[in-house]
């Protein structure tokens, strides 16, 4: 969307389009605001929660303009709180896991097969993603708290670099793991699915550009798969398992 002609995006009338929903997966901000720009902020909507129903929020296009990248703030039906590792509530723009609960209380029905779900005192369940309230209290997703990567000591979130690659021209989709290293304790490893062929200098030029050195992936694999599946999930435990399988 964001590097068609304009020929293109005005091929089809779709003034008929009142609402257009995102959902279930990081949608990149740079993505996002090429459909606002191109739909209009009066259009494009996210819902961000789990299947479980503890709870979730919800974001117009027009909040999302000044809050560029956040999921939006708690439903009136429920409470979210982000918390550290060693279970305080985290102020504003720490980052943190994400638990949820209705106001009503716990009264989830669902259960795991195999497992218990992630819960804290007061009925609070955590479906796995990090994140961070800024003042205004809207929330920001960082990333799946299984998929972070501990390089180095420092902390990094898959789905940004991700989102960064996946802005260069040429690329169709990307996947992010963490590979073992002796001295870092994990190294940032990319696959980046180009249809079309990339050179490997251009992409390092172009993520130079958008990401701190750190986050940059020490090493790139190009592959002609992409790398989401039919939900358009990204399978990032599977891609990593495979690759220390093979090593």
């Amino acid at each position: 969307i964001w590097n068609l002609p304009e020929n293109v995006r005005t091929r089809y009338d779709l003034t008929s389009l009142k609402i257009l929903w995102h959902l279930a997966a990081p949608c990149p901000a740079w993505l996002k605001e090429a459909f606002i720009g191109w739909l209009g902020e009066d259009v494009i909507w996210e819902l961000y929660g789990g299947t479980e129903a503890q709870g979730g929020t919800v974001i117009s296009g027009a909040e999302w303009m000044t809050h560029r990248g956040s999921v939006g703030k708690p439903n009136p039906e429920c409470e979210i709180i982000v918390v550290s590792e060693s279970g305080e509530r985290l102020l504003a723009n720490e980052i943190g896991e994400v638990f949820l609960r209705p106001l009503t209380g716990q009264g989830t029905t669902y259960r795991y097969i195999g497992a218990e779900p992630k819960a804290i005192d007061g009925g609070f369940e955590s479906i796995g993603d990090m994140g961070y309230f800024d003042e205004d209290g809207y929330l920001y997703l960082a990333d799946r708290q299984t998929d972070m990567i501990l390089s180095g000591g420092a902390n990094i979130y898959p789905a940004e670099v991700e989102a960064a690659i996946d802005s260069c021209p040429g690329v169709r989709s990307s996947a992010v793991i963490g590979l073992p290293h002796e001295d870092l304790g994990n190294y940032v490893h990319a696959i980046v699915d180009a249809p079309d062929g990339i050179k490997e200098e251009d992409l390092l030029a172009h993520l130079a550009d958008r990401l701190v050195r750190y986050k940059i992936p020490r090493s790139i694999e190009f592959s002609s798969e992409p790398m989401r599946d039919d939900a358009g999930k990204v399978r990032r435990k599977a891609l990593r398992q495979d690759r220390l399988t093979s090593a």
